[in-house]
């Protein structure tokens, strides 16, 4: 069933021609759908993990997510029968401890945040607790994918857990850890973007980089977002940190290819709707 429609007008222009062309697209927000999403889902994932997602059992982890589709939400433009355009869903990582998938993100995690000793301390006591439940946050969508159809599937995810929550089941959360990916550019290659911005007159064609909503200043350690809205999150988080990908994409010598990272993020549940509230107000 279609949880809600929202409009969006995606503007392309030729850099010789004053004329601009509107593309209105009709987003529609679905429950995940076992009978259609699978593929798609995986390929999401993929995306999310880049290589690294051989480590995991891909196919068994979107199974878990379909497994709740009261939970979570997913973007398409053609009805609920098409595939879709982005994800987001929560998965309670205690409950699901001994899931293949879970069971092997989780030593994975721990992997990755070993070189800042207080986040890596922090998982490692949540992850062995008993009571300590942590909310994995998948959000993941296609490149292009405006940031305005986010904040949306944020507030319907809330209101599905508080619903869920009514129901006795289990997504009282303390921690909520959110997987992301960002890029990495060293000077040279910022440089080397900078002064290869095409003239006026030039037709040929530019090389997409990752949507952006305002201009960013240089981060210190040269690690962009490819989501505008990990800013939000990253306001509210009490230990973020960027990762390199254990089997990245090789990258040629003479070729531009970006250097992607992933990112692990956590927030207390308790700043989970302040969190939203803010994404909802930049992202309008």
């Amino acid at each position: 069933m279609s949880k809600r429609k929202q409009d969006s007008s995606n503007a392309e222009s030729d850099s010789d021609s004053d004329d601009v062309s509107f593309v209105d697209i009709d987003f529609e927000f679905f429950d995940p759908n076992p009978n259609v999403d699978y593929q798609a889902l995986k390929r999401l994932l993929a995306q999310l993990f880049q290589r690294d997602a051989d480590r995991f059992d891909l196919s068994a982890l979107v199974d878990l997510i379909l497994s709740q589709p009261t939970v979570g939400t997913t973007v398409k433009t053609d009805g609920i029968e098409s595939d879709p355009y982005a994800i987001l869903t929560v998965l309670n990582m205690h409950v699901h401890q001994n899931h293949p998938s879970i069971a092997a993100l989780a030593a994975y995690f721990l992997e990755k945040t070993a070189p800042d000793p207080a986040f890596h301390a922090t998982l490692r006591s949540l992850f062995a607790g008993s009571d300590t439940h942590v909310g994995l946050v998948l959000c993941e969508r296609l490149v292009n994918m405006p940031v305005q159809t986010v904040p949306p599937m944020y507030r319907m995810l809330s209101d599905e857990l508080k619903w869920a929550l009514g129901d006795s089941e289990p997504y009282a959360f303390k921690y909520l850890l959110f997987v992301s990916r960002g890029y990495h550019l060293s000077d040279t290659e910022e440089e080397a973007l900078a002064n290869s911005a095409p003239s006026h007159k030039s037709k040929k064609a530019k090389k997409q980089k990752p949507q952006q909503t305002m201009s960013q200043e240089r981060p210190t350690d040269g690690i962009y977002s490819f989501h505008p809205e990990d800013a939000c999150i990253q306001e509210h988080t009490s230990h973020s940190v960027s990762y390199v990908f254990s089997s990245p994409e090789p990258r040629e010598a003479d070729s531009f290819g970006l250097d992607v990272r992933g990112r692990l993020m956590l927030v207390e549940a308790s700043r989970w709707e302040s969190l939203i509230a803010r994404m909802s107000e930049v992202y309008v």
